[in-house]
C-alpha cells in the first residue's frame, strides 16, 4: 500500500505520456519493417511468441494512454472544450497527410503521367474515402502496384474505432456516467467478457475484424477506468506483475487475450506514472501523430524505390526520414491546431496533453 495512488502521481505534474506515445509509435514502425516487404505480419517475431506483433502491442498501449487522457480531457475540461480539442487535434493532420500522400508522393511515385494521375478518379476516390471513411486500404492509381501492400496509408484504420471511442466518452458525460464511476468497470468487465467468451467459441477461427471491434474499445475503457478511479487505484509494480503472470498462466486458454490487454491497459499508465516514468523523457514536441501517419508511406516508399532490399534492411532510413517529417507535422500543421484551439476557447494556453490517434 505504500505505492502512491494514480491521482497522487498525476499531481506530481511532470509525467511520461509524451515519450511513451513517441516509444510506441516507433514501435510501430519498428514491426512494419517486418512485413512492408513480404506482406505478412506473422513475420515478426513477437507474434509467435505472444500471438500479436509489435505493431499491435503498440496500438493496445495507444489505446489505452488514449482512454486515460481523453477521458482526463473531458471530465477537466467540458464538453465544448473536449469536442474543439478532438476534432483540432485529429482533423488538420490527417488532410494535411492525406493531401501530402496522395498528391506529393503518389504524383511522384505514381507508374502513370502526371497529368492522368491528377485526372485519375481514384486519386480523388482515395481522398474522398480517407478523410470521410478512415479507408485505409484504398490504393492511389499506378503507385505501389509491386509493393505486396498497394494502400499508402495503410495505419489510418485505427482512426475510426479512436473517434468512436471519443463518442463514447462524449455520451457518457452526457449521460452523467463520468460521475458514475462504477459504469466504467462494468464497461471493461462486460467487453472482457465478451472478448472471452468470442474466443472460446471461435478459437483461432475468430475473426480478426471481430477481435479487433472488441480489443480496441476494452484497452480505452480500462484507460478511462484507471482515470476515474484514481484516487483509488495505484501505481504498483507488484499488480502489474500479477497482471502478468496471469496472462502468461492463461496464455493457451480463451481468458488469455482479455488478462493481456488488461495488463498492458495498466501496464502503460504505470510506465507514464510510475517509478520509471522519470527515464521517459518529456518531449515538448509530440511526434508520435506524425510518425503514426507518415511512418507507413515512408516505409512504403523506399520498398517500391529498392524492391530487393529487406524491410528491417530499410528500417534505419525509414527512421531517419520518418521522425523529420513528423517534425514538420508537428510544428506545421498539429501544434499551430493546438493554438488555434487555445485562441478559439479564449486561452492563452494548450492546457492538458492532447492524445492523437494511435
Amino acid at each position: 500500500m505504500s505505492a502512491p495512488t494514480i491521482a497522487a502521481a498525476l499531481d506530481r505534474g511532470r509525467n511520461g505520456f509524451t515519450g511513451l506515445r513517441l516509444i510506441l509509435a516507433l514501435a510501430v514502425v519498428v514491426s512494419h519493417a517486418f512485413s512492408v516487404a513480404t506482406g505478412a505480419a506473422g513475420d515478426e517475431p513477437l507474434a509467435r511468441l505472444t500471438g500479436y506483433t509489435l505493431g499491435e502491442h503498440a496500438v493496445n498501449g495507444f489505446f489505452a494512454v488514449s482512454g486515460f487522457l481523453v477521458t482526463m480531457s473531458c471530465d477537466r475540461r467540458g464538453l465544448r472544450d473536449y469536442a474543439v480539442a478532438r476534432t483540432l487535434r485529429i482533423l488538420p493532420g490527417l488532410v494535411a497527410a492525406t493531401l501530402v500522400v496522395s498528391l506529393g508522393l503518389g504524383a511522384v511515385l505514381t507508374r502513370l503521367p502526371v497529368s492522368a494521375y491528377l485526372s485519375d478518379p481514384g486519386l480523388w476516390s482515395f481522398i474522398r474515402g480517407t478523410l470521410t471513411t478512415f479507408k485505409s486500404n484504398a490504393a492511389l492509381p499506378g503507385v505501389f502496384e509491386s509493393n505486396p501492400y498497394r494502400a499508402p496509408l495503410g495505419t489510418i484504420w485505427t482512426l475510426k474505432y479512436e473517434i468512436l471511442c471519443y463518442l463514447g466518452v462524449l455520451v457518457a458525460a452526457l449521460c452523467g456516467l463520468l460521475r458514475r464511476r462504477w459504469s466504467a468497470p462494468l464497461i471493461v468487465a462486460v467487453l472482457a467478457l465478451a472478448l472471452t467468451i468470442a474466443c472460446g467459441l471461435r478459437g483461432p477461427d475468430l475473426p480478426k475484424g471481430t477481435e479487433t471491434a472488441l480489443r480496441l474499445p476494452l484497452l480505452f475503457a480500462a484507460g478511462a477506468c484507471l482515470y476515474l478511479w484514481r484516487d483509488r487505484l495505484r501505481i504498483s509494480a507488484a499488480a502489474l506483475a500479477c497482471l502478468a503472470f496471469g496472462a502468461f498462466v492463461l496464455a493457451r486458454t480463451p481468458a488469455y487475450p482479455a488478462l493481456l490487454f488488461l495488463a498492458e491497459s495498466y501496464g502503460a499508465v504505470w510506465l507514464a506514472l510510475g517509478p520509471l516514468a522519470r527515464g521517459l523523457f518529456d518531449p515538448s514536441a509530440d511526434l508520435s501523430y506524425g510518425i503514426y501517419l507518415y511512418g507507413w508511406p515512408i516505409q512504403q516508399s523506399l520498398h517500391d524505390l529498392w524492391p530487393a532490399a529487406s524491410g528491417p534492411a530499410l528500417l534505419v532510413p525509414a527512421l531517419a526520414l520518418t521522425l523529420p517529417v513528423a517534425a514538420l507535422s508537428w510544428y506545421g500543421v498539429e501544434r499551430p491546431a493546438l493554438s488555434l484551439k487555445a485562441r478559439a476557447l479564449g486561452r492563452r494556453r494548450l492546457g492538458t496533453i492532447e492524445p492523437a490517434g494511435p
